[in-house]
């Protein structure tokens, strides 16, 4: 009797204990976040934009309910990021969960405010099915609007959101321009980067010859510059960086054409003044270990086959120093790079390298010829950690005002082309270049937002015995756990049985 009484009670308290853990959890949010980039943890970025409300935002989220089970997570953890945004601004967010497909007006107004229908493949009675979803947001804040299209699983939601909201709130934006007219791409060519870049500035082709007040720039781009520059410009940038100007400079001193399989040398006066800030890049092909392959047609008889092969001229590289710019990214593809070195005064300027080749390179010096069929040995790549990238701070060009640069030793790493030329980059080639200017440019810390969850971890970057590891832990970890409680739970039996066999036990 007394049994049944202790069982009742504690069958009541684990029923009340469930119930006051949902009241709680309703009322208060928290969550423990074990993730390598802290992806579920707002930044300080978003903390201060959030804080710096001066009206309510409000957030219509448009998600399908009946959606596929891999996209359900990404409503879930947009719903939590939500809650958290709520949180943090103190009540200004506020949002609410719409599914367009109840009501064709709804649908009509998702679309007209710039929440597209993207098509998922769904699985129905052993049957795969396409079916049109919606995953995207409207945020309204006064009488401005800002719209994220499609929110893609595993994509950066907080930069989304944190950017959208900052969009909303500046009355003004910083301008970057893009310098043209000495060979360099137009802005046309930056396609990838320019849409991310135009969220927080007015980005603009810019004529040094009618540049007006160059101060009025937050940010000079000078990529891939080809044909001789005026001196009057150059006294123009030298003004522009005495007055706290910063730049972003990327530089090809190589160049590959591969439709001639050859390799020659740029020469430009451009370097004539870099070299007076201390910078220089080398007259050098850099080519590395770990680099792209090409396709490469053979044929046997009367078969053609394409082989893909090792092209060492176009390193593929995740040897990245820390620092903002490079946080978060995973690998990058520099085609035909050049080495960057600093040989200035360091007393008063600071040159640190962001961007290095692995530790298997070299360098080859133009004019060459490109050979496919070369088989690569480690004797080519005697070298290791040559810098393709550095960032330069101090007083560049004297008078005492601090400025800033970023330097790349190649210039193609982020251009996409125009028209039917223009090719797809890797993520992490435009996250690089945006994050330059966004480090140069801003000083909310948005840059961090932008690289938060993982681009690109290939398994064969990790080593054999990491493998193994990860493989036997996810096989014996469940069964060892299993194990474990089976023999607490035998003990504690056994402990319970020994305990009613003693004569003074009720």
């Amino acid at each position: 009797m007394k049994n049944t009484k202790s069982i009742t009670s504690r069958i009541i308290l684990i029923f009340a204990v469930i119930v006051v853990v949902n009241v709680v959890s309703d009322r208060f949010f928290f969550r423990i976040d074990l993730t390598a980039d802290q992806r579920y943890t707002l930044s300080n970025a978003t903390e201060n934009i959030l804080e710096n409300l001066d009206e309510p935002v409000t957030v219509t989220a448009y998600f399908t309910e009946d959606l596929p089970a891999n996209l359900i997570k990404t409503r879930r953890d947009f719903k939590d990021l939500l809650v958290e945004y709520n949180n943090a601004s103190g009540g200004k967010v506020v949002y609410e969960f719409i599914d367009p497909a109840e009501d064709q007006q709804l649908e009509q107004k998702a679309m007209q405010s710039g929440v597209q229908p993207i098509l998922v493949s769904a699985r129905e009675k052993d049957q795969v099915k396409q079916q049109k979803a919606y995953l995207g947001a409207v945020l309204q804040k006064g009488d401005q609007a800002d719209a994220i299209p499609v929110i893609q699983p595993g994509a950066a939601m907080e930069y989304a959101l944190s950017s959208a909201i900052k969009k909303m709130s500046v009355s003004v934006k910083p301008r970057v321009g893009f310098v043209t007219g000495h060979g360099e791409p137009s802005l046309a060519a930056y396609r990838q980067a320019y849409e991310p870049l135009n969220v927080l500035y007015q980005v603009e082709e810019l004529d040094l010859d009618r540049a007006g007040n160059i101060n009025d720039f937050e940010t000079l781009v000078i990529n891939g510059p080809t044909d001789t520059i005026p001196e009057e410009h150059f006294r123009i940038l030298d003004e522009f960086l005495a007055g706290g100007g910063k730049l972003y400079i990327g530089y090809n001193k190589v160049e590959g054409n591969m439709n001639q399989a050859r390799g020659s040398s740029i020469n430009s006066n451009f370097e004539d003044w870099l070299s007076e800030k201390g910078i220089t890049i080398d007259n050098a092909f850099i080519v590395d270990a770990n680099c792209i392959t090409v396709g490469v047609r053979q044929q046997q008889g009367n078969m053609n086959f394409t082989t893909p092969m090792q092209f060492p001229y176009i390193p593929k590289t995740s040897n990245f120093v820390e620092h903002p710019i490079t946080r978060g990214l995973e690998e990058v593809m520099l085609p035909f790079v050049s080495p960057v070195n600093f040989t200035g005064d360091t007393a008063g300027i600071k040159f640190k390298p962001i961007l290095l080749s692995s530790e298997n390179s070299g360098t080859l010096t133009p004019p060459l010829m490109f050979s496919v069929d070369k088989r690569w040995t480690k004797s080519d790549f005697p070298l290791d950690n040559l810098i393709m990238g550095a960032v330069v701070e101090g007083d560049v060009v004297g008078g005492g005002n601090f400025s800033k640069m970023v330097v790349m030793g190649d210039a193609d790493f982020a251009v996409s082309g125009e028209g039917q030329q223009a090719q797809r980059l890797g993520e992490d080639n435009v996250n690089l270049m945006v994050n330059a200017i966004d480090w140069l440019s801003d000083d909310t810390g948005l840059i961090e937002l932008r690289t938060k969850g993982v681009t690109s971890r290939p398994l064969d970057q990790i080593d054999d015995a990491e493998k193994a590891l990860l493989k036997w832990m996810n096989f014996l970890l469940p069964i060892i756990l299993i194990i474990i409680y089976g023999i607490i739970r035998m003990q504690r039996n056994r402990n319970l049985r020994t305990k009613r066999m003693e004569e003074d036990y009720v």
